[in-house]
C-alpha cells in the first residue's frame, strides 16, 4: 500500500503553498478548497493533507469551517493539522469531520498531552508531524527550531505505541527540487534496527516530478504527500490516479 496524498495548505480559507515555510513567500492558486478537493476525488485519490497555516501560527484553529465543508461534501479521508495544541483544539478537529490529526509543535513542547491524545483516540488517529531543519525538528509552523532531532522524536513516540508519521524536509519544501531520500532512508533505517518496522512513515517536502513518486514507494514508505507538484502542472491528475490504482488495486 502506497498513498498519493494531496495536500491543501489554507490561509484566509485560500489554498496557497509557501517557499520552505516562509509565511512571506506565499503563492495562492485558489480560494476554493472544496472545488479543489473534489477534483482529487474525482480522479480516485482517497485521502487529503490538510493544514491549517493561520493556526500553526496564531496557535489555535482557524480554518475549520473548511476542514467541515471538505469532510461533509467529499468521501475524503482528511487528515488535518495547525494549531492543535489544546484538548479542545482536538476535539473539533474530530468534530468537523478530521479522520486524523496531525500534530507536530504539541509532541515537542508538550509531549504528555501528545501522548493522552494517542491513548486517548488511537495510534490510527493521531499522526505525528515531524518536521525538519537541517536535522532538528521546527515548531509553531516552522518558525522555531528545537533541539531534538526527527529521528530522536519519531523513535520516542514510537516505544510509545505511534504508528503514522509525516515528515517534512522543510529545506525543500516548495522548492520543487526533489525529496530528501537521504531523511527517509535514515529514519526507515533506526526505526528498522530498533524493530519498528510496521510505523507508517510518509515523506513530504519537495516533489518536483513522476518519478520523485517512484523511489520514495521503492524506498518502502508508506505514502508522499504533494502540493505544488501539482498546482505547478509537473504532475498531472492523470498521471497520479494511475500510479495510485497501479499501488493500490484491491482499492
Amino acid at each position: 500500500m502506497f498513498d498519493v496524498i494531496p495536500a491543501i495548505d489554507l490561509i484566509d480559507g485560500a489554498c496557497v503553498r509557501l517557499t520552505k515555510g516562509d509565511y512571506s513567500r506565499k503563492k495562492v492558486y485558489s480560494g476554493d478548497p472544496l472545488e479543489v478537493a473534489k477534483a482529487y476525488e474525482a480522479i480516485g485519490l482517497r485521502r487529503l493533507h490538510l493544514v491549517d497555516l493561520d493556526g500553526a501560527r496564531s496557535g489555535g484553529i482557524v480554518n475549520h469551517k473548511v476542514l467541515e465543508r471538505i469532510a461533509t461534501q467529499t468521501g475524503l479521508i482528511v487528515d488535518f493539522g495547525g494549531g492543535i495544541k489544546r484538548d479542545e483544539d482536538i476535539k473539533q478537529a474530530f468534530e468537523c469531520g478530521a479522520a486524523m490529526v496531525t500534530g507536530g509543535s504539541i509532541a515537542v513542547k508538550d509531549p504528555e498531552r501528545f501522548l493522552g491524545w494517542l491513548k486517548t483516540y488511537g495510534p490510527q488517529r493521531i499522526i505525528l508531524g515531524a518536521d525538519v531543519s537541517d536535522g532538528f525538528v521546527a515548531v509553531s509552523g516552522w518558525q522555531e527550531a528545537s533541539e531534538v532531532t526527527g529521528e530522536q522524536l519519531i523513535l520516542s513516540y514510537a516505544k510509545e505505541g505511534l504508528k503514522k508519521v509525516i515528515s517534512t524536509e522543510i529545506s525543500r519544501d516548495g522548492m520543487l527540487s526533489g525529496p530528501s531520500f537521504e531523511l527517509y532512508a535514515s529514519i526507515t533505517e533506526a526505526l528498522d534496527d530498533q524493530g519498528f518496522t510496521d510505523l507508517e512513515l510518509i515523506a513530504s517536502g519537495g516533489v518536483s516530478c513522476f518519478d520523485d513518486l517512484l523511489k520514495l514507494e521503492a524506498q518502502g514508505l508508506s505514502g508522499v504527500i504533494v502540493g505544488k507538484a501539482i498546482y505547478e502542472g509537473r504532475i498531472t491528475l492523470e498521471k497520479i490516479a494511475e500510479f495510485q490504482r497501479s499501488c493500490n488495486p484491491d482499492v
